[in-house]
Parts: structure tokens; sequence; C-alpha cells
């Protein structure tokens, strides 16, 4: 299922979306951008865990009928006055599919943040390159933590990797 944080890309630099005014008519429109069927939710709070750069956008006010993130009303392009404990989230219907690039951008102006499968709480690995290594932290109760290592063994990180994708 696609779900994840809202990331954009502007000026060549990917960044997050702040929450204020997120709702579901906004994650309406990543969902079609992205072709990833309807929204079921819009999740505030770095649900997906908190992003990285710039937050490019805020206040978003889609209408929900907008093919693409940039055409909703918002508060401008450029770092703005939100942290990343408030980075936008979208949980959508379908899977994920190959997005053409959006006039003569080169790749797509919006993604998802790999989430974990439904159901299931959301963790992460951090601390390593690229996003199916590093330590791993779950998040609970509205804050990441990481897992103790005592009986921890190859079947445990297996099941981690095919939660994450990551084979």
């Amino acid at each position: 299922r696609c779900a994840g944080r809202v990331e954009v890309q502007h000026g060549g630099h990917w960044g997050t979306v702040c929450d204020d005014d997120w709702g579901l008519p906004d994650a309406a429109v990543v969902c079609r951008q992205l072709g990833c069927g309807a929204a079921l939710a819009a999740p505030a709070g770095a649900w997906f865990g908190e992003g990285l750069g710039p937050i490019w956008l805020n206040g978003l006010r889609c209408r929900g009928t907008e093919e693409r993130l940039a055409l909703c009303r918002h508060r401008g392009w450029r770092p703005h006055v939100c942290t990343h404990e408030e980075d936008a989230s979208a949980v959508c219907s379908g899977g994920l599919r190959q997005v053409p690039p959006t006039h003569g951008s080169q790749g797509p102006a919006v993604v998802l943040t790999p989430a974990s499968l439904p159901g299931g709480p959301t963790m992460r690995l951090v601390g390593a390159t690229g996003r199916c290594a590093g330590r791993l932290e779950i998040f609970h109760a509205g804050h990441w933590g990481t897992v103790c290592d005592d009986l921890w063994g190859l079947p445990d990180a297996a099941v981690v990797c095919r939660q994450l994708g990551c084979g």
C-alpha cells in the first residue's frame, strides 16, 4: 500500500510538508499524483517519522480535485517555521506504481517515504546509508525508540526487512 511521510522536491532539493491545515483533501491529491488510489487517512504529527531538510510547504488548502500538490493553495514555496515533528503523511488505498516525471522535472515532484505494513507498528532503520540498513527504531505512543538486542537474531531481522519492503 502507498503510505508514508509526504516529501516534495523544489529547486532540486527534497523536503517535507508541514501538517498545519493538513487533511484528507490534501492527502487525496498526493495519492492521485502518485497513482496510489484514494486517500484513506491524512496522519499528522510525523506519523511515519520525521523528515530531513527544508519544510517546503505549509498551510496547504487543497480542494481534493487537483491533479498535483503544487496546484493547491499554500503559503509559498520556501522554508517554513515548522518543525519536522509536524511532517504531514498520507495513507492511500492502492499500491505504488511508477509515475512519469512532470513538466521537465528529473523525477516525481512528490513521494511517500516507505512505511510499515498496515496494522503493524511503524518502524524505521536509521544511522546507515540507504533505507534498508541501520539501527531499528519503532514508533510507539508518539515517540521513536530503539529495540533491545537480547535474543535478537536473523529470523527477527528477516521479519523487519520483509515488513519494510527490503527483501
